[in-house]
């Protein structure tokens, strides 16, 4: 039986009254969730950033994920707990840790994340890997505020940004 090429990624998007949501899932597990305005907008977005990838509509099978999503818009306790397939820097990746060490309601600033980090002056590095992101809401850039804690940007919208942290502090009282 002939191997299937590893650069398959299945994929699926819905629209819900907060975004359209965009899943992708590579044989290791979700490696995009990206929000947005339309299917076609993401879908882009999506062949940009995996231009090799082979992409293939699967609707049915990522059903069960999708719902997941759902849920957690709904109630932000829920936990997105499915099979991740992170791919970034090593810079990127340990900045997303702590990003995913944030607990639902609380924020942290660009320059805390980088002092956990043990690089105090990375301030801009980090805005830039929460910029490159590709797991909206699995790894919560929405809960990085500047230093004066202000909401600022947010890749996929501030005021997608200041209704999660909204929900998300109702949820936590």
């Amino acid at each position: 039986m002939p191997k299937q090429p590893e650069n398959i990624i299945e994929f699926s998007s819905f629209k819900t009254p907060f975004a359209t949501i965009l899943l992708a899932r590579s044989e290791r597990g979700v490696c995009t969730i990206l929000l947005g305005d339309t299917p076609a907008e993401l879908y882009a977005d999506l062949q940009q950033r995996l231009p090799k990838a082979q992409l293939i509509k699967n609707d049915q099978a990522l059903a069960p994920l999708l719902k997941s999503i759902t849920d957690f818009l709904a109630a932000p306790q829920t936990p997105l707990d499915f099979p991740l397939d992170i791919q970034g820097s090593d810079f990127q990746k340990s900045v997303w840790a702590v990003l995913q060490s944030i607990p639902v309601g609380q924020t942290l600033s660009y320059s805390e994340v980088a002092e956990r980090l043990q690089k105090p002056k990375a301030v801009r590095a980090v805005a830039n890997a929460c910029a490159a992101n590709p797991l909206a809401l699995v790894i919560p850039c929405h809960r990085i505020l500047r230093a004066d804690g202000a909401i600022s940007g947010y890749r996929w919208g501030v005021e997608r940004k200041r209704a999660l942290l909204a929900k998300e502090q109702q949820a936590g009282q």
